[in-house]
């Protein structure tokens, strides 16, 4: 292929959709091309909230078949969120769909945890943030309630992981994926025994994890039999979403600060090694695992699903309105008016995101917002000012400033949030670019194929690939009075 324009497909799997998009080099530029778009949506069957993982795996397929007709590719990576996982049997079978990390089965599971195993064990072990929907609390969940179900299992494997393993048959757990379960030791970089054997979760059921990058086989010869395919690589890239965009954060800067903005905001920044200390505890940071052994020290905090679930509200009452046009009736409003904790319990779970704001502010004697401009100022200030929180917390823990702050992701074409968050953090905001997941997947696989020199390369070839925007600090004085109403709250 030395004559030809080289080509990776990468499969980018958000909470409520997916894309497959062909990467290429391209005069020392990354170009993509999306060749499949798919709906992602949970299935709600009696109590239990599903994934629907055949589903998934076959717009994967549909999306091979697309990209067969842009010619010849070289490698395939996946990335998805954390956590979730597929449970395989002796015999190489799924035993049952996937369950959606927002499934209630988990409420309580932390304390039950906690009897077991002391939450500050947990976390001098696996320096992870503590969320109901970590795979240790999945885990647990099944320990607990359906004992019968782990004992046919012969492996786990996380979701792109997974994938994987149906596309060639072979099982392994990449790194960065590993790290979201908190079942990792993050300074041995293993499986943590001390937190398994405390919960009487079988070590034997985890595989080998391989780092980021690594070529965990080729398309099984099934699947290139029905695809009519060659039997590509497939790629354990840096399989956890967060993890690929940060990849793709256009700086040469080593030290420097980034959210990742979509449905969840991870705000964090990127460390040569895990820091867990009493501080990191109390503020509940997590220490995950970033491409090439690196740390990324973050917060997970709730994003636009709270835009997203409250707009699924009006459409369910008849209103159906664009992002852009929640956006303008937002900019309208007076701001400054109410405040919600954007990670507050309530907000976790799918329904009535506007009746849950408006009891919350009612809660906290806040003037209730009534209309949906007010509904939507109030998130988007609440979440600028979680992120200026959220950033205080990190400088204090790595004794570092950062000048400026970088906003990747979907959730940077809400203008409004990125204004918003310049403003509440008091640093300029670089915007930019809207698909790191994906280039993050490409620039990884380009990696390993030899077509990039490292990660310092990638992210100049994104700089000079991808439009960024800057956004700047106003309105100083009111920001920092909305601060601090805003931390009574919280």
């Amino acid at each position: 292929m030395n004559d030809k324009i080289r080509q990776v497909l990468a499969f980018d799997f958000g909470a409520s959709g997916g894309r497959g998009i062909l990467g290429r080099l391209v005069d020392g530029k990354i170009q993509m091309e999306e060749i499949h778009r798919f709906s992602n949506d949970p299935v709600q069957v009696h109590k239990t909230m599903y994934w629907d993982t055949l589903r998934q795996f076959f717009e994967i397929k549909q999306g091979m078949i697309q990209a067969k007709q842009r010619g010849e590719f070289e490698s395939i990576g996946i990335d998805t969120w954390g956590v979730d996982f597929g449970l395989i049997d002796a015999h190489g079978a799924l035993l049952e769909n996937a369950i959606h990390y927002r499934d209630d089965r988990t409420l309580g599971m932390q304390e039950k945890v906690f009897q077991k195993i002391s939450k500050d064990e947990i976390y001098q072990l696996s320096g992870n943030q503590f969320e109901n929907f970590n795979t240790i609390f999945q885990l647990y969940a099944l320990v607990e309630q359906r004992p019968w179900l782990l004992e046919r299992v012969e492996t786990l494997l996380l979701t792109p992981d997974l994938f994987n393993y149906f596309l060639t048959g072979v099982k392994k757990t990449e790194y960065t994926m590993a790290t979201t379960t908190q079942l990792m030791d993050a300074k041995a970089k293993k499986w943590s025994t001390q937190i398994l054997d405390s919960l009487g979760i079988s070590k034997n059921i985890f595989t080998e994890v391989v780092p980021s990058g690594t070529v965990v086989g080729s398309l099984s010869a099934d699947i290139c039999e029905a695809l009519e395919l060659p039997a590509v690589k497939v790629m354990a890239v840096a399989g956890h979403d967060t993890q690929s965009a940060v990849i793709a954060v256009p700086t040469k800067e080593k030290d420097f600060i980034f959210i990742s903005c979509g449905t969840w905001s991870l705000f964090g920044t990127e460390l040569d090694a895990p820091l867990i200390s009493a501080k990191s505890f109390g503020y509940n940071l997590s220490n995950e695992g970033g491409y090439g052994d690196t740390t990324t020290l973050l917060k997970n905090i709730i994003g636009l699903w709270l835009v997203q679930e409250s707009r699924r509200q009006w459409q369910r009452e008849g209103q159906r309105y664009s992002f852009s046009a929640l956006e303008e009736m937002a900019s309208q409003v007076e701001p400054f008016v109410s405040f919600v904790d954007p990670d507050a319990p309530e907000f976790h779970q799918t329904g009535n995101i506007p009746r849950r704001i408006r009891a919350f502010c009612e809660r906290t004697g806040q003037k209730v917002p009534e209309s949906v401009g007010d509904i939507v100022c109030c998130i988007n200030q609440s979440l600028a000012l979680k992120y200026r929180y959220v950033l205080e917390q990190i400088e204090s823990c790595t004794g570092k400033h950062y000048g400026c702050i970088h906003m990747i992701g979907g959730g940077i074409q809400s203008k409004l949030l990125c204004f918003m968050t310049a403003g509440a953090s008091k640093r300029k905001v670089i915007a930019g670019p809207v698909e790191a997941t994906a280039l993050g997947n490409i620039a990884v696989q380009m990696i390993s194929l030899g077509l990039i020199r490292d990660v310092a390369e990638a992210r100049c070839m994104i700089a000079a690939s991808e439009e960024t925007f800057e956004y700047l600090p106003q309105d100083q004085d009111k920001w920092d009075a909305a601060y601090e109403r805003f931390q009574t709250y919280i």
